[in-house]
């Protein structure tokens, strides 16, 4: 059985055409596509400019209780923020997780985001001792299926405090104590989520957190025992401090010590790699990595500016993502991206707004191991439609508006062909803003000493 999208006006390939009727079949997917047609009667309309929708490729979800609340006003730092983060992860557990996630993911699908990479290391109690069964990882399965987003859970390996240091107190809960104990978590992992989930909506990938969480004889047994048909990120050269005691502690910068130890290819995605060396650029790019940057996180962390168009120049694919979520709003993301470039190079338009697009949808799916978005077909009927007439966007040319639009233009968003938020709102659970209010304050009292709800004092 099929049903029909029709689109008064699309972005297809960087040409803008007009009504666009896209066929798709049972699982969501386009099977076939006209153009210069009328909507049939029985067809899903949507009018202004349509988009492919976003795929997020970096996201760590509880961080969302931390937007606005870390700007103290003093010498803060990356890591400076760390400890709240530290604060905020202590006080989860499987419940009130899924309480938080549910609407962070709905915000995110209502900003136009129809897939996420959730990098995930929050995996046992606070005191190291395992969940039953997967708990905290069930946990998030369930709150992107309620929100209807496409969700790849990238299971964290997080094993050390720093280069020969153990797991301080506030890491315990990330680590699964050896290479092997992860790797065979993992397994099992994959094995509950598959029994399930519907993969086409829930899957499970892999991270290490970094070369500093993970001690360098733990990343060759990972690229020994990996399956190697699992999307693998990791964080890369976020802070200078990370390379210094990279070199003093092995010889070598993060992107080569993954390379020596066969940790490289198109299945990597090296998130942030804002410090390189010009032998890291040339490393990333020849093994065709992926590199996802996430310009409002880096630009809240002053994490400093990536070299996003020297990657792209060597090879690298460049994806986006919404890390801790500062803000949820893709088309920030893809204007933060080109910025970055004018403000790191003195000139403009080293991304086009077709680039643009293209990091922020096909690349982020394809760091997810997923089918990309959009209008050709075999692709994902994932699409996110903007109305040109708002005060951010009139006037504009509507293959710019990568430039000049917001998630407040986004007026519909499809998953799989189904209407799945309007104006914001997200047709099953509404208003977001409510929700995540109310998981706001329900972790704020186990922060003060109540106990997290389904989980152990």
């Amino acid at each position: 059985m099929r049903t029909g999208v029709w689109c008064e006006r699309a972005l297809r390939n960087g040409q803008l055409e007009t009504g666009v009727r896209l066929s798709v079949d049972s699982e969501g997917i386009v099977a076939a596509v006209e153009t210069g047609t009328r909507p049939r009667p029985e067809d899903l309309v949507l009018n202004g400019v349509v988009f492919p929708a976003a795929s997020n490729a970096h996201s760590h979800a509880f961080h969302r209780v931390l937007r606005g609340r870390t700007h103290t006003g003093g010498a803060d730092s990356f890591w400076s923020w760390r400890q709240g983060m530290y604060q905020a992860a202590a006080a989860l557990a499987p419940e009130l997780y899924e309480e938080l996630a549910t609407p962070v993911y709905a915000e995110m699908v209502a900003a136009g985001y129809t897939s996420v990479a959730e990098f995930h290391y929050v995996h046992h109690r606070p005191d190291g001792s395992p969940y039953p069964g997967h708990a905290m990882e069930l946990a998030l399965a369930r709150a992107a299926s309620a929100a209807g987003i496409r969700l790849t859970l990238l299971d964290t390996c997080y094993l050390a405090g720093g280069f020969n240091q153990p797991p301080g107190q506030d890491q315990l809960r990330f680590s699964d104590g050896s290479a092997g104990a992860w790797l065979d978590r993992l397994k099992d992992l994959r094995h509950t989520v598959e029994a399930e989930f519907d993969p086409a909506s829930i899957s499970v990938g892999a991270a290490l957190h970094s070369v500093r969480a993970v001690p360098e004889d733990a990343l060759q047994a990972i690229a020994s025992g990996l399956d190697p048909d699992l999307p693998l990120h990791i964080h890369v050269s976020e802070q200078p401090a990370e390379n210094r005691d990279c070199l003093a502690a092995t010889g070598f910068t993060p992107v080569q010590l993954l390379h020596r130890h066969g940790l490289l290819g198109p299945r990597t995605a090296a998130v942030h790699a804002t410090h390189l060396t010009a032998e890291d650029i040339a490393l990333l790019g020849s093994t065709g990595a992926a590199v996802v940057m996430c310009p409002s996180t880096e630009a809240d962390l002053a994490d400093g500016i990536g070299p996003a168009a020297a990657l792209a120049d060597a090879g690298a694919r460049i994806a986006l993502g919404s890390d801790q979520h500062a803000v949820i709003d893709p088309w920030l993301e893809m204007r933060g991206l080109e910025h970055g470039e004018r403000l790191a190079s003195g000139v403009r338009g080293r991304f086009t707004p077709t680039d643009l697009h293209r990091a922020a949808s096909d690349a982020g799916a394809a760091a997810q191991g997923r089918r990309a978005p959009g209008f050709a077909p075999g692709r994902s009927c994932d699409l996110m439609a903007v109305d040109p007439r708002t005060a951010r966007t009139a006037g504009a040319d509507p293959a710019q508006l990568a430039l000049a639009a917001t998630a407040q233009d986004v007026t519909a968003v499809v998953v799989g062909g189904v209407l799945t938020a309007e104006r914001g709102r997200h047709l099953r659970l509404g208003d977001p803003g409510p929700l995540l209010a109310a998981a706001a304050a329900h972790l704020d009292a186990v922060r003060v000493g109540a106990p997290a709800r389904g989980g152990r004092p």
